[in-house]
């Protein structure tokens, strides 16, 4: 093994000063994101706006997020910045008439149609944190999010939320799927954690039983698509394989990032009862190391793979920038949990190809997908959207592992 550098290793002062600096490249990097309305331009390379592309309501909210960060990290304009996006979620991106939020307009305004569970769980997780921010309008946001989720997707009869609405909100699509709920997991979790809302927390849980029980049905590769009576639909997108948010098979990246998000919730519900709390971690382990063997370094070179079949055989070989810095999140968090020395070995190794291959050392921010040969690509991921999974894995590290990011900065 090549010698390791002490920014690379866990638990160094070398590596916090990194991650620092990487963070506070990353929080400079993104202030060009509020159009004039406050919904968030798609970013370049180089960070500049791509202002022909659409813009999403999902960016915005995590640009809020990450921004309400800022705050507490002194960053100068983040105040401003998360302003901004508030006003776009409050604006541009609001359905005045039916209620919730489009998905994003259109470079001239139009609406994109449907209401989407995985854009209203970041509308949660951005106005929470703006919250904690004291950002204006912060508290108004975020309860109107909680009633409309709780109208519209919250199912609480099977613990779990529904995926996509029409626009009017008058048919529910049949899919079900888990991206959603693993990001209302981090949602639910952000807003227990911000106000002390603990039914929130205990919803987390309930999805996060029926993951677990899923995952461990399938050799701890974690199904994703489901029909409306939640029956696993294994095949689904076989004929569109690198779909960015439906692909088909498993999807090492979100078996890592439940990884974390499972030990967060039963770290803060069980810490004190260890026979409760070990299976948890156990299943959160089972998922991490399934996901490291199935796509680290499996065609020769360094990197995660997108997607693999249902056998462990990788798929999609491009490697999304977001599956490393979940597999830095979650490798520290667990080595911190266990103290188990292969989580930081883990860890070391994903700085290490981070700083090599990932980091862009040029333009700032991290390339957003590469493939096998290390070679920048931009067939799913075009540019450089946001910088919230790189900017989270520059604090999820070092923050207590059972309080949300945001609210754990708030604390520090």
């Amino acid at each position: 093994m090549q010698e390791i550098k002490r920014k690379y290793l866990v638990n160094t002062e070398e590596n916090k000063a990194f991650l620092k600096e990487i963070r506070e490249d990353l929080l400079a990097f993104g202030h060009q994101f509020p159009s004039l309305q406050g919904s968030s331009y798609y970013l370049g390379d180089d960070g500049s706006p791509w202002k022909d592309r659409k813009r999403e309501t999902w960016i915005t909210c995590r640009m809020a997020h990450v921004y309400s960060i800022g705050t507490f990290l002194g960053h100068a304009g983040s105040e401003a910045l998360v302003d901004a996006a508030l006003k776009g979620l409050k604006g541009e991106l609001h359905d005045e008439k039916n209620g919730g939020w489009y998905p994003g307009v259109t470079a001239e305004g139009a609406i994109l149609p449907d209401k989407q569970c995985y854009a209203h769980a970041f509308v949660i997780l951005a106005a929470s944190s703006a919250l904690l921010a004291k950002r204006p309008g912060a508290e108004e946001l975020l309860e109107e999010a909680l009633h409309l989720f709780e109208l519209r997707f919250w199912n609480e009869k099977e613990g779990l939320a529904a995926d996509t609405w029409n626009t009017e909100f008058s048919v529910l699509d049949d899919y079900r799927g888990l991206n959603a709920n693993m990001h209302t997991v981090e949602a639910f979790l952000a807003v227990a954690d911000a106000t002390g809302r603990e039914m929130y927390r205990t919803r987390a849980g309930w999805i996060i039983d029926h993951v677990i029980s899923w995952a461990s049905d399938n050799e701890w590769r974690i199904p994703e698509h489901f029909t409306k009576e939640w029956k696993a639909e294994l095949e689904y997108n076989k004929e569109c394989p690198a779909d960015p948010f439906k692909p088909y098979g498993a999807t090492p990246g979100h078996g890592i990032e439940w990884a974390r998000l499972i030990t967060q919730w039963a770290l803060s519900v069980h810490k004190e009862n260890p026979q409760v709390l070990e299976p948890y971690v156990k299943a959160a382990e089972n998922l991490y190391q399934r996901a490291v063997a199935d796509a680290w370094d499996r065609d020769g070179a360094p990197g995660i793979v997108y997607t693999t079949d249902w056998n462990g055989e990788p798929v999609i070989h491009d490697r999304m920038h977001w599956t490393l810095a979940e597999a830095i999140n979650t490798s520290a968090v667990l080595y911190h949990v266990t103290g188990d020395g292969q989580y930081a070995s883990d860890y070391a190794q994903f700085m290490k190809y981070l700083d090599e291959q990932v980091l862009d050392h040029v333009n700032g921010s991290w390339f957003h997908q590469m493939n096998e040969k290390g070679e920048v690509t931009g067939s799913v991921w075009p540019g450089k959207s946001d910088i919230y999974h790189a900017f989270q894995a520059t604090l999820i590290p070092y923050c207590k592992p059972e309080v949300s990011v945001a609210s754990a900065v708030y604390r520090s």
